[in-house]
């Protein structure tokens, strides 16, 4: 069989970057690409060679859940009318979802010195208060908002204050939505909030306290796709998602954020993450990969 140029026989092998090791699926350089260009178009991801070990590895599930010999039958699945659905499975499958409660706690202090000499006093004048966890992955980040939102107002739940949760992964919002999480994890990184009431649920796991849960909103958003309307947020987390992104891609990307805050409106982005000032003018930097919107 001729696969991208190179003809395969005997045992399958999986392309890794240019060298090839056995497997029990055909991978080639061209099923590869066909899976990058998939990719990016459903996500804005840009997936490089190096990763193709991690491509093979995440995938070949797939292929054995649907009983496919090869990866170009995937590719050829993939491309077809009518599997959106496996085109999410894909997403899904090669999206890593790393996340904990008060991950880069730095900017949950920012949040929480924002609520206290700015927002506060705002819904108790009659304001609303929006937040917007862009990526929100299993939940872990809009629940670590809303949980410093109660930290400063204990009764949020009486104003208007609204957490929009949103992600690309319909799968990991839905795990969100339950909000149950392992008493470790809630041990770890949520010791703060030992006032609140966790409520123990399914499998010995820890459920979070329905104050917070009632703030969030989840909902299922593709950064690089057409956005509902949204309105403006005083503050935006967009951490650890523009870094798989191309250069061109991220700078839209931040853009469009910034058509979603007001002035003085705050932008936390990843540790790994960074925004030139010369390519966003008005967006400037106010402290650790947190930036402020001023427009012009």
């Amino acid at each position: 069989m001729i696969d991208g140029g190179v003809e395969h026989t005997g045992t399958p092998t999986a392309y890794n970057g240019g060298h090839s090791h056995e497997q029990s699926f055909r991978f080639t350089h061209a099923d590869f690409l066909a899976i990058a260009a998939i990719v990016r178009n459903e996500t804005g991801i840009s997936l490089k060679p190096t990763r193709s070990s991690f491509v093979y590895s995440r995938l070949s599930r797939r292929l054995r859940t649907l009983g496919l010999e090869s990866f170009a039958a995937y590719c050829e699945l993939l491309i077809q009318d009518g599997q959106s659905a496996e085109r999410r499975a894909l997403v899904s499958a090669l999206t890593t979802n790393v996340t904990a409660f008060f991950r880069e706690r730095h900017h949950f202090a920012y949040l929480r010195q924002r609520l206290i000499h700015t927002l506060a006093p705002r819904v108790h004048a009659g304001g609303r208060v929006r937040l917007w966890s862009t990526a929100c992955s299993s939940g872990e980040e809009a629940y670590s908002m809303a949980l410093t939102v109660l930290s400063v107002l204990p009764d949020a739940t009486r104003y208007d204050i609204r957490i929009l949760a949103t992600d690309i992964d319909v799968e990991m919002l839905e795990t969100a939505r339950l909000g149950l999480y392992t008493r470790a994890s809630v041990r770890e990184h949520c010791r703060d909030t030992a006032s609140l009431h966790w409520e123990t649920g399914t499998d010995d796991r820890l459920q979070v306290p329905e104050a917070a849960r009632s703030l969030v909103e989840f909902l299922p958003l593709n950064l690089i796709g057409a956005w509902p309307p949204l309105g403006t947020f005083d503050i935006i987390f967009c951490r650890n998602v523009a870094i798989y992104f191309d250069f061109p891609t991220q700078t839209a990307l931040w853009r469009r954020l910034c058509d979603h805050l007001p002035e003085r409106g705050l932008l936390s982005i990843g540790h790994s993450e960074r925004i030139p000032s010369e390519n966003i003018p008005g967006l400037h930097l106010c402290g650790i990969t947190t930036y402020q919107w001023h427009p012009s």
